[in-house]
């Protein structure tokens, strides 16, 4: 029986950002769906004042619908998903960037609703909590500055991360484009971060949401390194392929990899789609022997 991906999105993203990687997966045959996590997609705030001209003063005291939104909220919604499509037969399930600590923790509550689970350049954290990891080695050569000069607000005042993606700041978009799409033209980087939304909720999960070997660990997984991620390096990558390794070492990861950034491989989706594909096989090949 086909099964069907469901996607996860990343911080500040939303189901919008995987249209092109539907549409791919829909031309070779694939049944697909993305999922919009609590806050996202139609449920994100877009304050007056983020529009032009820009009220940076209101932008930074404007309420945002994502306050208070948890990781276990956004597990629920997933998990819910994932039941509803696993009435239909097998579930890959697949999460980028921040959607992966998501992934981990729906996995964790309910892997026999996941046939496979694949991770492309994102998060699945083992031996340390996600904040944890940052202040690791690994991340050493991210470039944090452009982050810092977008954030609008005090998060723990807004109770919201907030980013202005909406900057015209030359100083800052260069430092977006090399940390997310340095691969991409111009064109492509602003199309790409005009998609984004300005909040993202604050928790990133604790020692319980670390992946489960008894449940997370049962789960055939995948990992899709993205080599040319400035954001989340590959040397991270690895490690986190490596904890996944020795938490289960029955159960390793299927190791691939894109050249692509971060975002790269979501607006030139053919190739990523030919790997999913080829996922999408191995889990029906069961039933169709």
């Amino acid at each position: 029986m086909q099964p069907t991906f469901v996607l996860v999105h990343g911080a500040f993203a939303n189901s919008f950002t995987f249209a092109p990687l539907q549409a791919e997966l829909g031309l070779l045959g694939h049944r697909s769906v993305a999922v919009d996590l609590p806050g996202h997609g139609f449920g994100a705030t877009f304050p007056r004042a983020y529009q032009a001209p820009q009220d940076l003063e209101g932008l930074a005291t404007a309420p945002g619908s994502i306050k208070g939104v948890t990781l276990a909220d956004n597990a629920a919604h997933l998990t819910g998903i994932l039941e509803r499509a696993k009435r239909n037969g097998p579930v890959i399930l697949v999460a980028h960037s921040r959607g992966g600590i998501t992934a981990t923790a729906a996995a964790n509550a309910r892997p026999d609703l996941i046939d496979r689970i694949v991770y492309v350049g994102a998060w699945c954290p083992v031996d340390l909590d996600v904040s944890a990891y940052h202040t690791e080695p690994e991340m050493a050569t991210v470039d944090i500055a452009a982050f810092g000069a977008a954030v609008v607000g005090n998060p723990a005042e807004l109770g919201v991360l907030r980013n202005n993606f909406r900057t015209a700041d030359p100083d800052v978009l260069a430092g977006f484009k090399a940390a997310f799409f340095a691969d991409g033209t111009d064109d492509e980087f602003l199309a790409f971060l005009s998609t984004f939304q300005p909040d993202e909720n604050l928790d990133v999960g604790t020692s319980a949401d670390r992946a489960q070997a008894a449940t997370w660990g049962r789960i055939p997984k995948t990992y899709i390194r993205l080599a040319d991620d400035a954001s989340l390096p590959p040397a991270l990558q690895d490690r986190l392929i490596r904890e996944g390794n020795a938490l289960t070492p029955d159960n390793p990861y299927d190791v691939r990899t894109l050249r692509s950034s971060h975002l790269k491989w979501l607006a030139d989706p053919a190739p990523a789609a030919r790997m999913l594909g080829e996922l999408a096989a191995l889990v029906d090949a069961p039933t169709a022997s």
